[in-house]
């Protein structure tokens, strides 16, 4: 949920009221945990916890090229400051040369407390990263490129739905629904549907979940 709470409480409640639907939320306070807690996501996180979801501290990896210095620094400013589950590795490689990489930055997230480690390589990455992480987002982007994209590799087989995720923006009024029966028949069982545009398509929760202000 890439909104900051003051700017849209109701959104943030909405996710505290749907969270029997929900795999997990991301808290991404400035493109990681930002330099100081932030009363209004910790307030966030809070509300999210008693609720029972998984709350995912987002990291960029900048495609391998990130230092693991600067990635676990972020690491334990989400423990610390907003007692995050798990984290969410975003900007993911995807070559086969980086798994080695990617499997130290995942034990250094274990290490911190991470039970849940997503990789978003944005498409479907080399086998041998499945063998470590808990989720992997093997497509991000907007409906039509969702809607041309190709089946999933044949390697995809071996690993239960649950172990893929597709996020999806831009999904023309009324469709979201299909876009998610299309996920489960591409053997993704964790989707993130939203109707959002432009360069923070992320602000925009998906339909299916009912706005209430507590």
């Amino acid at each position: 949920m890439y909104v900051h709470p003051a700017v849209d409480p109701e959104a943030w409640w909405t996710l505290v009221d749907s969270a029997p639907l929900l795999y997990g939320v991301v808290l991404n306070i400035a493109d990681g945990p930002g330099t100081a807690p932030e009363p209004s996501f910790t307030a966030a996180a809070r509300a999210l916890r008693a609720a029972g979801v998984r709350l995912l501290g987002y990291a960029d990896t900048d495609y391998g090229h990130r230092s693991l210095r600067s990635i676990t620094a972020d690491f334990d400013r989400y423990r610390d400051w907003y007692a995050t589950d798990g984290f969410f590795l975003d900007q993911a490689a995807s070559e086969p040369a980086a798994v080695r990489r990617y499997r130290r930055i995942t034990r250094a997230a274990r290490s911190r407390g991470g039970r849940t480690v997503v990789l978003n390589p944005g498409t479907y990455p080399a086998p041998g990263y499945a063998a470590f992480v808990d989720l992997l987002v093997t497509f991000e982007g907007d409906w039509t490129a969702y809607s041309a994209a190709p089946a999933a590799p044949s390697w995809t087989a071996s690993h239960p739905p649950e172990r893929f995720c597709h996020l999806i923006h831009g999904v023309p009024p009324g469709l979201c629904g299909l876009a998610a029966r299309t996920a489960a028949l591409r053997r993704a069982a964790v989707h993130c549907a939203v109707p959002g545009h432009g360069p923070n398509p992320w602000s925009l929760l998906p339909p299916a979940l009912h706005r209430k202000v507590p």
